[in-house]
């Protein structure tokens, strides 16, 4: 077969070099948002807003924290790009912010979509070498 036409060929080269590219540009982008996810305190107050819009005072709640220390998580989440507020008198009223959780769906998505299509090229060579295996057995 040319190499052209394998899957190693030029083009396959060419569209693996641009998915390894965007998935590191993406990766990078994304760093914050796995620092911001690695701590339990902020999984669990990103849980609490998927109920919705919370403050931070009633985000503080479930926690034996000071609402300075509280105050730290809901930064870091924001940075990230994971949450967003808005002023509501005195209060800062927190909800999630749904485009940064769709690019990280996005880039995990890629990772599902490989793995998916190696598992279905190992399945083919199981498959085509017990077949090889039956066929060549007394």
């Amino acid at each position: 077969m040319p190499r052209s036409q394998g899957p190693a060929g030029p083009i396959a080269c060419l569209n693996l070099s641009l998915q390894l590219y965007n998935n590191l540009v993406m990766t990078e982008s994304l760093t914050p948002v796995f620092s911001a996810l690695a701590d339990p305190t902020r999984q669990t107050i990103l849980e609490r807003l998927r109920a919705g819009e919370a403050s931070a005072s009633a985000l503080a709640e479930p926690f034996a924290m000071s609402q300075p220390a509280v105050s730290r998580h809901l930064k870091v989440l924001e940075r990230a790009g994971l949450i967003t507020h808005r002023r509501s008198g005195t209060r800062r009223m927190f909800r999630i912010a749904p485009h940064r959780l769709a690019q990280l769906e996005s880039w995990l998505e890629t990772f599902r979509s490989t793995m998916e299509a190696n598992y279905a090229r190992l399945d083919a060579l199981l498959y085509e070498t017990d077949t090889l295996r039956k066929d060549t057995s007394p």
